[in-house]
């Protein structure tokens, strides 16, 4: 199917979060939605760092570009903006699925904004990323549910810095492979998209995704192109269980997923989906443990860890490692 021509429209929703807003709702959101009866447990009390938050707040809201820090309500937000770092959400803020853990507003949105990559490589620049995260809504609305867009994105970003590297983080494009070759076409140093939960719990977690086309996605990709490294994320505490999350895990591996991360799932709110456990940092710890010994090169894991989170961290130990391997293996 031909992608429709970008066209030129007003940049998408630029609500912008007062300061003291945004500190309040990254405190809410790293507490989540509690289980009846159960007290926040201590790993998952931290504090919340503002300084430098104003100025990483200034360029996105001069940007007018959506980030998944405040539209999710990430629990990350004040760190991540205290560092001068974001997560780009392109394509809007309004998402034509309805995942029953995101944050993100279901609505029709509109049309994507032509001008949108030259802002999003401009905030780049200001912000002096060295790792640029770039994700987006899931625009089924669309006739290349927004490969095009994305990909231009990517360009623009590239030709501004181009000794940064770029991760993306897409929808799956219900794996329609000439939409994920457009992508990779774009040449992105990682390629991220979520299997967010195990098979069992997904047709109620995300009733518009599917648990095999996400491991299909990542497939796809390392078809195309064999050498980019492919990067999954996966919560836990939805009522899951640990021989699930395992079995997630290997069919992971199974489509040669190079690099996952696991974190705690905290309920944006109390229409979403509740928590059903708390992971100690203990089992983290031995997930991360038996991701590795099922062979990904890259794993974070941990109470706090998001798909996005410390990114540009993840990729460079995934760098040494498999350079390491590599000239061991020579």
């Amino acid at each position: 199917m031909t992608p429709l021509p970008v066209l030129s429209t007003p940049p998408p929703s630029t609500r912008r979060a007062a300061l003291p807003r945004l500190v309040a709702e990254a405190t809410a959101a790293s507490q989540g939605s509690r289980p009846a009866g159960r007290r926040l447990p201590p790993w998952l009390k931290r504090p919340l760092p503002a300084a430098g938050m104003a100025f990483t707040r200034r360029v996105v809201g001069a940007s007018r570009v959506a980030t998944v820090c405040e539209e999710a309500r990430c629990p990350n937000l004040t760190e991540c903006w205290s560092h001068r770092t974001a997560t780009f959400m392109i394509l809007g803020d309004r998402c034509t699925r309805r995942c029953r853990f995101c944050a993100v507003e279901t609505a029709r949105p509109d049309p994507p904004a032509a001008d949108e990559p030259g802002r999003l490589a401009a905030a780049v620049a200001e912000l002096d990323l060295r790792h640029v995260v770039i994700t987006a809504v899931a625009r089924d609305d669309l006739a290349d549910e927004g490969a095009a867009h994305f990909a231009a994105c990517v360009r623009a970003v590239r030709g501004l810095m181009p000794e940064a590297t770029i991760e993306v983080l897409p929808a799956d494009f219900h794996a329609r492979y000439e939409c994920i070759a457009a992508l990779c076409d774009a040449d992105p140093n990682v390629y991220n998209h979520n299997i967010e939960t195990v098979e069992r719990l997904s047709p109620a977690v995300r009733p518009q995704a599917r648990y095999r086309r996400s491991l299909e996605v990542l497939r796809i990709v390392k078809e195309l192109r064999p050498d980019l490294p492919t990067k999954s994320g996966l919560m836990v505490g939805l009522g899951e269980t640990l021989d699930e999350v395992r079995r997630t895990l290997a069919d992971l591996r199974e489509v040669s997923c190079d690099v996952v991360t696991i974190g705690q799932y905290l309920a944006p709110g109390p229409r979403h989906a509740p928590v059903a456990r708390y992971y100690p940092p203990e089992e983290f710890e031995s997930l991360a443990d038996e991701a590795r010994s099922l062979g990904f090169a890259g794993v974070a894991s941990g109470p706090f860890v998001r798909s996005s989170y410390n990114a540009g961290d993840v990729y460079a130990r995934y760098r040494v490692r498999t350079s390491t391997t590599t000239t061991m293996t020579d």
